[in-house]
């Protein structure tokens, strides 16, 4: 635990970024002392990229001071905020994919030999670096071959290779297995013990508890305040950053429940073992378990992604077990995936042309012409409904925020009249204020008569939106949870279930 009596590392006074038309960052004061943990916590927009970006030296402010151990500073660069000390691990990887780990390591600093680049010192020292921080990746491997997860370590590696003393960490978490953040905390430990400030950018609020020691609440671009994260629960920072309290993030969901929609018996797939449950028109299901529990790779057997091995599955009534994706599409199932950008929008495609995926099969063509100027209008009404603001509406959705991409990749959902939606992480990387307009499309969804299933990580959001709750432990369906019985304590208690519940 640190002290205010610690030394000051970085500390910035009334810093400042405005753009033509926009004040991104807004006066905003922040510190951050030796060996500690400081989360920078705001929505999409808040200014939280804007701020780090300074600091790291990528942009320069308009106004504004910043000043390392006391001194003011003027970064032109990256490397000259490097030459302080500063590094950051950003949400897209500097990595060369076509280069090995040690070469990516001491890329521009590499050991010679006379002329030559002496590779067996990088290789040895990036063991030695690995060996210290505990990361077990072969020096040699092609960075193309690894994990995210071993890459990020890649990239904290090159930090500690430039002897860093700031290190920002801007959604570390976001695509690593509960094992992987646990191993990642357990460096961050060893970091503040030598003394490094390392500034975290999150959405994930019940990890602040575990890491940190103070958080810096960002909205609109200014600051709301700082505070000890000790005396802090999740709901007050939550209201803090959204300006709302947590009950209002978490739309309450009539239900009116018809005969099943989709009933599933006796289910196996690899890694699924005897999985058997029904989904109504007009409620949501939700989905819970620790990663690997089962609970996501049960319903992309369901919609034909991986196989299966027996069981049935029925769809209004018609037997389904088997089928290919397009083939549930077309019988009226929606996933949405939990990998938007491998595996959902198009991420070279305008908002526009994404959206418009999921029209197209609803207005088919005559005489070989599509129905354009319907699509158009469709694809706006659409945009709309999930508020997507009209000048994000031509952009590549590479350029989009988590919480505009997650929106859009909704929005293709929309441009058929599915039945049943399977939505696998529906909030992943997003923002508390692009949640609630997510949760508030799950709503409308179930109100409007859809069977809505949602897969969910976080354990909160699957209790607050689910009327039933089925908890997965080990390939396995270990309870099936509603109304008072949708607990947190309930809910752990069948998270380590070895058996799983009778079929």
């Amino acid at each position: 635990m640190t002290e205010a009596s610690d030394p000051v590392l970085i500390r910035t006074r009334g810093l400042t970024k405005r753009y033509p038309g926009v004040v991104a960052l807004d006066a905003v004061d922040f510190e951050l002392r030796a060996g500690e943990v400081h989360v920078l916590f705001g929505e999409n927009g808040a200014g939280k990229s804007t701020l780090i970006s300074m600091v790291a030296g990528a942009s320069e402010p308009s106004d504004g001071v910043i000043e390392v151990r006391g001194e003011p500073v003027q970064f032109r660069s990256v490397a000259d905020a490097r030459e302080k000390g500063i590094s950051a691990v950003f949400q897209e990887f500097s990595l060369v994919p076509t280069m090995s780990v040690a070469e990516n390591i001491f890329l521009g600093d590499e050991p010679g030999r006379g002329i030559f680049t002496d590779r067996g010192a990088m290789r040895r020292r990036a063991r030695e670096l690995f060996a210290e921080l505990d990361f077990d990746i072969d020096p040699y491997a092609s960075v193309a071959r690894l994990s995210r997860a071993q890459q990020q370590m890649v990239e904290i590696a090159k930090a500690f290779h430039s002897d860093v003393s700031i290190l920002i960490l801007d959604e570390p978490t976001a695509s690593l297995t509960n094992h992987e953040v646990d191993h990642l905390f357990r460096v961050i430990e060893k970091m503040k013990a030598r003394g490094v400030g390392i500034i975290y950018i999150s959405h994930r609020v019940q990890e602040f508890a575990r890491i940190a020691e103070r958080v810096t609440v960002l909205r609109d671009g200014a600051k709301i305040g700082t505070v000890d994260i000790a005396d802090t629960s999740e709901s007050q920072l939550v209201e803090m950053m959204t300006g709302r309290a947590i009950a209002e993030i978490y739309p309450v969901i009539k239900r009116s429940p018809a005969e099943p929609v989709l009933s599933v018996r006796n289910l196996s797939a690899p890694g699924i073992d005897d999985v058997s449950f029904v989904v109504r028109p007009g409620e949501v299901l939700g989905v819970a378990g620790l990663v690997g529990s089962g609970k996501s790779r049960c319903f992309r057997a369901l919609m034909g992604l991986i196989p299966t091995e027996g069981g049935s599955v029925t769809l209004n009534g018609s037997d389904v077990t088997g089928r290919s994706t397009r083939q549930m599409m077309r019988g009226g199932v929606y996933y949405l995936t939990a990998n938007r950008k491998a595996e959902g929008l198009q991420l070279a495609f305008s908002v526009r042309n994404n959206l418009s995926q999921g029209v197209m099969p609803a207005m088919p063509s005559r005489a070989g012409l599509l129905p354009w100027g319907r699509i158009a209008a469709k694809v706006e009404a659409i945009a709309e409904q999930v508020a997507l603001p009209v000048p994000y509406r031509s952009r590549l959705a590479a350029q989009l925020s988590g919480g505009n991409q997650q929106k859009t990749l909704f929005g293709r959902g929309l441009g058929w009249d599915y039945d049943v939606y399977i939505l696998d992480e529906p909030t992943v990387g997003v923002d508390m204020g692009a949640r609630s307009e997510i949760y508030r499309l799950i709503r409308d969804l179930a109100e409007a008569g859809k069977a809505v299933i949602a897969i969910s990580s976080d354990l909160p959001e699957a209790m607050n939106l689910a009327h039933r709750l089925l908890v997965f432990s080990k390939g396995r369906i270990a309870a099936e949870l509603e109304g008072d019985d949708i607990n947190e304590a309930s809910v752990l208690a069948h998270f380590f279930d070895d058996e799983g519940k009778a079929a």
